[in-house]
């Protein structure tokens, strides 16, 4: 299955989510990150701003917080698909861009340089166990995370995980991927294998 008919399989299963699975799921997957390490001793986290049926991130970004980490979420520039990371510290900082897309306001938030970044939570539609993921089909991860060396985490539900997603040589796993029931350690599983 090529990553376009993969995509459309996952984002099916998303939608038929019941609204309690999808509540439940996101906050048990919540409480897992919250006790990473990667989070614990990290001092800047980047993180999307969820829509529709993504893992919720509103509470996460809550809880981080009032643990005193600074949030950083991204602006995506569409005309070059790049982006760059902008420091948030209450909701009324986002503004609503195109496709209804939540970013930050760049007149009143600070722009945050990619390695002032500790950890990043990088978004995805579709996950193996090796940590490549399908994204939204704009590449914007994948061109920043070229520059970014810090800790790399996915948050999916388990309907997102697949035995295996096709990926080219430029392609950047993630270190590590929480579900509601499962801790992946990618990092572990590509070096388990000849791949």
């Amino acid at each position: 299955m090529d990553k376009k008919q993969l995509r459309n399989q996952i984002k099916k299963a998303l939608n038929e989510l019941s609204d309690h699975h999808f509540r439940h799921s996101s906050l048990k997957i919540k409480e897992q990150l919250l006790k990473e390490p990667s989070i614990i001793e990290g001092n800047t986290i980047a993180i999307t701003i969820s829509r529709k049926r993504e893992v919720h991130t509103r509470e996460i970004i809550e809880s981080l917080w009032s643990m005193n980490k600074k949030v950083v979420v991204p602006k995506c520039h569409p005309v070059n698909f790049t982006m760059d990371f902008y420091a948030i510290e209450n909701f009324q900082q986002l503004e609503i861009v195109y496709m209804d897309l939540l970013e930050p306001n760049p007149h009143i938030t600070e722009l945050v340089a990619a390695e002032e970044i500790d950890c990043m939570i990088v978004p995805g539609i579709v996950f193996d166990h090796k940590g490549y993921r399908i994204g939204y089909g704009g590449g914007y991860y994948d061109r920043f995370l070229t520059k970014y060396n810090g800790m790399l985490i996915s948050l999916a539900f388990n309907i997102q995980i697949v035995d295996e997603v096709p990926y080219d040589t430029y392609d950047l796993p993630v270190h590590l991927i929480i579900t509601e029931t499962m801790r992946i350690d990618c990092e572990a599983n590509r070096k388990g294998t000849l791949k």
